[in-house]
């Protein structure tokens, strides 16, 4: 494996089509692919459930070189009791900005210029009211941690990240991905008696690569999943059809009209990230 980047953040998603209309009609991300699974995977993608799910990938280019969100659909489950750890992920597009204002969705000025917004679910995005410097508009990913100098020790000495910088004051650094490989990723977390939630693991997509993954927990529980480069390439690759199948796939989800006709409400997941 070459050099590391981030690839993705994972979402995990009660209401699918209000979703997507939030990724694609407010962010103006595109599919990127879209598969569906009879049963949970074994790396626990989906969370700690066995049942059917879909996983979706939208961002605004192709994954090899953006950093696009992984939208984790479980048939079962209606919504998500969010944690205090995510606490936004910024985006730089006064197309989005004037998107939500089109679609009349709930938009907080925040800043000058910069704009709160919730997706379905209660996930926190910023819009930052300008053109983007680069092709991929999406800026930074936040989350809250316990003890700002452990999490900072953990995910550059580590995890070999990079300090961009660091605000004792406000409490906060920024920190972005260098060069390593897997085997040494997990060599080095049992070396130092660090988490390994899922050691290193081929997954199979039906009909695509299997890839090999190992994922890590930091000092706050967040969890880190590090993908093999060379099977992901192939299994990343753009799916021209992968808007049609989310479609299809929303179309013929009827676990709605299921809890509904047995006057039921759809379950309810256990809290996350608290």
């Amino acid at each position: 494996m070459g050099g590391r980047r981030a690839l993705h953040f994972v979402f995990k998603v009660g209401d699918r089509a209000q979703t997507a209309r939030f990724y694609r009609e407010l962010l103006g991300m595109r599919v990127l692919r879209h598969e569906e699974f009879e049963e949970g995977c074994k790396a626990t993608c989906n969370g700690p459930y066995d049942g059917k799910w879909s996983k979706t990938m939208v961002g605004y280019g192709p994954e090899d070189e953006h950093f696009v969100a992984e939208l984790t659909y479980n048939y079962g489950i209606g919504d998500y009791r969010l944690g205090n750890d995510f606490q936004g992920l910024t985006v730089v597009s006064s197309q989005a900005v004037k998107n939500a204002k089109k679609l009349e969705w709930p938009l907080k000025e925040i800043s000058g210029g910069t704009y709160r917004v919730e997706a379905p679910g209660g996930y926190v995005f910023f819009l930052e009211d300008k053109e983007s410097p680069k092709p991929d508009p999406v800026l930074k990913v936040t989350l809250a941690v316990s003890r700002l100098q452990t999490s900072v020790n953990y995910w550059s000495k580590l995890l070999g990240m990079k300090v961009y910088e660091t605000d004792e004051g406000l409490q906060k650094a920024l920190l972005g991905y260098a060069d390593n490989q897997l085997p040494a990723i997990e060599a080095l977390m049992k070396k130092e008696n660090q988490k390994i939630l899922t050691p290193l693991v081929s997954l199979d997509t039906p009909g695509k690569a299997t890839v090999q993954v190992v994922i890590l927990a930091d000092p706050d529980g967040h969890e880190i999943c590090f993908v093999g480069d060379e099977a992901f390439r192939e299994l990343s690759k753009v799916d021209p059809n992968g808007g049609k199948l989310l479609d299809k796939a929303m179309e013929a989800d009827k676990s709605a009209e299921w809890y509904a006709e047995h006057k039921r409400p759809k379950p309810s997941a256990a809290p996350v990230g608290e």
